[in-house]
C-alpha cells in the first residue's frame, strides 16, 4: 500500500501508522494488529451498546459539572451516531482480543473523539473526554448488560410472544383433530392435536417468562465502578446518572447495580442468561424434532402432517420435500447450546476483580438471543402457521390403536386389557372389534367407552 495512505497516530507506547482514512486511533490500530485471529467483530447490538453507554456518560458527567456542555454536546452527538451503526465499518477489531475488552472500549472512545474533534473543531481526548470517570472494566460489562437487555426486550421476547400466539391459533383450529399419542416413539392413549400444540405454546410461554425474570438482574450495571468496583475516578452518583440516561433513551429499566464489584469480577448474570437461551433452546428442539416426526413420509412415515413446501429437498430424487425450517431451527439450537458451554467457561475466568473473557461472552450471548428470535419467527410463520392436517392418516392409526384398551381397565380389569390389545395388534384388527369377541361389553358400552374423543378428555370412563 502507497505510504500516502497512513497517517501517523501516538500513544503511550509511541508511533505507529493508521488508515488515512480511519477514524480509529493508535490504540484500536495495535488492536488490530496484534489479533488477527478470526475475522469475527464484535455484534452490531454491542456497538450499539457501546455508543448508548458513552452517550449516557457524556450526559452524566456534564450534569455533575465534570464535562464542559459543548464537549458533551459533541460527544453525545457522536456517541449516538455511533449506537445508530453509522460507523460500524471503524470497529475493526476482532472478538478474540484483550480480555476485559480494552481494545473495544478505546476503539469507541477513538472513534467518538474524532467524530466529536470534527463536530467541535478542536481537539476531543478520547481518554480524558470521551473515557471520563470510566475503566474497560466497567465499561464493557455495562455493555454486555446493556446490549442483552435490549436485544431481548426489542427482539427475542416479542419473536416468543409471536411463536406463542402462532401455536395458540394453530392449536384451537386443530382442537377437534383426534390421533394417536405416543411416548417413546410408541402408540399410546389419543390425543387431540390441539393439545399437543398447546404444549409446545406452554414450553415457549415458560422460556419467555424465565427470561423475564432474568431481565431483573440483567438490567443491574457495572457503570460507575471504574477500575476494580470502587469508583476511583467517577463521581459517587455517575452510575446512577448513566442508568437513568440509559433508560430514558431506550425504555430498559437499567439500574445502577448495588454490588459493583459483583458485576465487574464475575459474569454470573450472563450464565443465568444464557442457561434461559439453553432451556429454550432445548424446547425449540423438541418441537422441531416433533413436526418432523409427524410430518415423516409421505408413504413410509407417521405422515399426520404436511409441512409447507419451500425448496426442492435433493439433488438426485426429484419430487423429495424435506423439513428444511424445523431442521434450521434443530441446528439453531444445537449452536445456543455450544455457545452457553462457551459461556459457562468464560463465566468461570474472572479472577479477583475482574472477568477476563468479556469479548467472547457478548459475542456468543447476543449470537445466541439473534438467532434464537428468528428460527422462532420462522417457526412460527413458515412452518406452524402453514401446516396442513392429514385427517385420513390420522384416523387410520386411530382406528386401529391397541392401547385404545386402556380405557377398558377399570371395567374388564389390567390383564384381560392386555389380552385384547395383544390379539388386535396380532390380528391387525381394530380394539373394539376384538373387545366384541372377549368381553361381554355391549356394542352401546364399547363406543362410549372407546371413544377416541372422549378420552382425550381424562378421567375415568365407566
Amino acid at each position: 500500500m502507497n505510504e500516502k495512505a497512513f497517517r501517523i497516530e501516538k500513544d503511550s507506547m509511541g508511533e505507529l501508522k493508521v488508515p488515512e482514512d480511519a477514524l480509529w486511533g493508535a490504540q484500536t490500530q495495535r488492536a488490530v494488529e496484534n489479533f488477527p485471529i478470526s475475522g469475527l467483530t464484535m455484534p452490531r447490538r454491542f456497538v450499539q451498546a457501546l455508543g448508548l453507554v458513552k452517550w449516557a456518560a457524556a450526559g452524566g458527567n456534564a450534569e455533575l459539572g465534570l464535562l464542559k456542555s459543548e464537549l458533551a454536546i459533541a460527544i453525545q452527538q457522536s456517541a449516538l451516531a455511533v449506537a445508530a451503526g453509522e460507523h460500524d465499518k471503524e470497529f475493526p477489531i476482532d472478538v478474540f482480543q484483550t480480555g476485559s475488552g480494552t481494545s473495544s472500549n478505546m476503539n469507541a472512545n477513538e472513534v467518538i473523539a474524532h467524530l466529536a474533534s470534527a463536530v467541535l473543531g478542536k481537539d476531543v481526548h478520547p481518554n480524558d473526554h470521551v473515557n471520563m470517570s470510566q475503566s474497560s472494566n466497567d465499561v464493557i460489562p455495562t455493555c454486555v448488560h446493556v446490549s442483552a437487555a435490549i436485544a431481548i426486550q426489542e427482539n427475542l421476547l416479542p419473536a416468543l410472544e409471536h411463536l406463542a400466539k402462532t401455536l395458540t391459533m394453530k392449536s384451537e383450529e386443530c382442537a377437534d383433530v383426534v390421533k394417536t399419542g405416543r411416548t417413546h416413539l410408541m402408540d399410546a392413549m389419543p390425543v387431540t392435536l390441539g393439545q399437543e400444540l398447546d404444549g409446545w405454546r406452554a414450553q415457549i410461554e415458560s422460556g419467555s417468562a424465565r427470561l423475564t425474570d432474568s431481565m431483573r438482574r440483567l438490567t443491574a450495571l457495572a457503570q460507575g465502578g471504574t477500575a476494580v468496583g470502587t469508583g476511583i475516578n467517577a463521581h459517587p452518583r455517575f452510575g446512577d446518572k448513566v442508568a437513568v440516561l440509559l433508560s430514558e433513551q431506550t425504555g430498559v429499566p437499567f439500574r445502577s447495580s448495588e454490588s459493583r464489584f459483583e458485576l465487574m469480577s464475575s459474569q454470573d448474570t450472563a450464565v443465568e442468561v444464557s442457561g434461559q437461551l439453553r432451556v429454550l433452546a432445548v424446547s425449540l428442539t423438541k418441537i422441531a424434532n416433533d413436526l418432523r416426526w409427524m410430518n415423516s413420509g409421505p408413504l413410509a412415515g407417521i405422515g399426520e402432517i404436511e409441512l409447507p413446501a419451500l425448496q426442492p429437498g435433493s439433488s438426485i430424487m426429484p419430487g423429495k420435500v424435506n423439513p428444511v425450517i424445523p431442521e434450521a431451527v434443530a441446528m439453531v439450537c444445537a449452536q445456543v447450546v455450544g455457545n452457553d458451554a462457551t459461556i459457562a467457561m468464560a463465566g468461570q475466568s474472572g479472577n479477583f476483580q475482574l472477568n477476563v473473557m468479556l469479548p467472547v461472552v457478548a459475542y456468543n450471548l447476543l449470537q445466541s438471543i439473534e438467532i434464537l428470535a428468528n428460527a422462532s419467527r420462522s417457526l412460527a410463520d413458515t412452518t406452524i402457521a402453514g401446516f396442513t392436517v392429514n385427517v385420513d392418516n390420522i384416523n387410520r392409526a386411530l382406528g386401529r390403536n391397541p392401547i385404545l384398551v386402556t380405557a377398558l381397565n377399570p371395567v374388564i380389569g389390567y390383564e384381560k386389557g392386555a389380552a385384547v390389545a395383544k390379539a388386535a395388534y396380532k390380528d391387525g384388527r381394530p380394539v373394539k372389534d376384538v373387545a366384541r369377541e372377549m368381553t361381554d361389553l355391549s356394542d352401546e358400552e364399547l363406543d362410549r367407552l372407546l371413544d377416541p374423543g372422549a378420552l382425550t378428555e381424562g378421567g375415568i370412563k365407566h
